[in-house]
């Protein structure tokens, strides 16, 4: 069980990894946007809800999660988290009971 009073280190049981946006020369005097890893760490994912709507005829679902992690002091920024093919774009991290042990993320889960 994870709550901002007591959690449990037990419960961190997903493979994430964290990714850093980076810049690469496109070669024709632009830039081309991509990610590279930056660490492996464990992770507990909570759902938090799914919103359905219709755009240009077509349904779009938008999924948000919490994603619970040790510390971290390096976020920043369009930092992303990939669990396999899932991608998990951080919206926003903080320190849930100002402990300095956990870091909390509020994310939505995007498509590849």
């Amino acid at each position: 069980m994870v709550s901002a009073g007591t959690i449990d280190p037990g419960a961190l049981s997903a493979r994430l990894v964290l990714e850093q946006p980076v810049e690469t020369p496109d070669g024709q005097g632009g830039v081309t946007q991509g990610f590279s890893a930056l660490a492996t760490l464990w992770a507990r994912i909570e759902p938090v809800s799914a919103r359905a709507e219709e755009a240009a005829g077509a349904l779009q679902v938008t999924v948000t999660h919490r994603i619970w992690l040790r510390r971290r002091s390096d976020f920043s920024g369009g930092m992303r988290l990939r669990k396999g093919v899932r991608l998990f774009s951080i919206h926003t991290f903080r320190d849930p009971d100002e402990s300095g042990r956990y870091t909390l993320c509020d994310c939505e889960e995007i498509k590849p």
